[in-house]
């Protein structure tokens, strides 16, 4: 048991430019799995294999992983959605997702210390700076929220595109596993940094996602009988 609860963001919007992330519901799970599946078959291409180590689950045990998550107390998970596509209440809630992110505490002894976890599922939304966007958010949410003080990342060797990315966010090596084939990076939360952390985030918006999801489906539904 944490000193915090990470289920903090059951019912939060994070809004940022290109990004919007939303806890994750079992709403969302037929479309997760799809999106993941999707996106270890793109996965298949040799030179793309060590992106990921994870594999694609059942759609059933998609479901039982989102009640997992949803009551888990060292983890916060958030769905990410386009800014574009879920301004547009037309669009589907689940037409709009693109990945997701994750937080977690993997030491009971030490709540400040979380890792990080990001996933752009869906290749067109690759290479715009997203994952940068929503690191950024995430760190920002986990520092002012949680109190998040050192940040770590394992990322596959052959990964370059996430290991440049995160060194761009002042990450630093810290380790290499040639068991796991993968790095640990981590940034320490000083003043300065968190300083610059939420310098980066100061537009983003936090939104009641509850509200905002019933009256986007409210417009939603009128749009479809008019």
């Amino acid at each position: 048991m944490f000193d915090f609860e990470m289920r903090i963001n059951e019912n939060v919007l994070l809004a940022g430019n290109r990004v919007v992330l939303v806890p994750y519901t079992r709403a969302h799970v037929p479309r997760y799995h799809v999106c993941v599946f999707r996106y270890h078959v793109w996965m298949q291409s040799p030179e793309l294999q060590t992106l990921t180590a994870s594999e694609p689950l059942s759609l059933q045990q998609e479901y039982d992983m989102q009640t997992s998550w949803s009551q888990d107390e060292d983890k916060l998970t958030f769905i990410l959605l386009s800014s574009e596509l879920w301004s547009d209440p037309s669009v589907p809630e689940e037409q709009c997702m693109m990945g997701d992110a994750n937080l977690f505490v993997t030491d009971p002894t030490d709540t400040s210390k979380a890792e990080l976890e990001v996933m752009i599922a869906e290749p067109q939304f690759r290479g715009r700076g997203i994952g940068t966007e929503v690191v950024f958010i995430l760190m920002s949410y986990a520092v002012s929220k949680l109190g998040i003080m050192r940040f770590q990342v394992k990322i596959g060797l052959g990964n370059l595109i996430s290991i440049n990315m995160f060194k761009k966010l002042r990450f630093t090596e810290v380790s290499t596993c040639r068991v796991f084939n993968e790095v640990t990076m981590e940034l320490e939360v000083d003043p300065s940094v968190r300083t610059w952390i939420l310098d980066q985030t100061s537009k983003v918006q936090e939104r009641d996602y509850g509200s905002e999801r019933a009256a986007r489906t409210k417009t939603e539904a009128g749009l479809k009988q008019d």
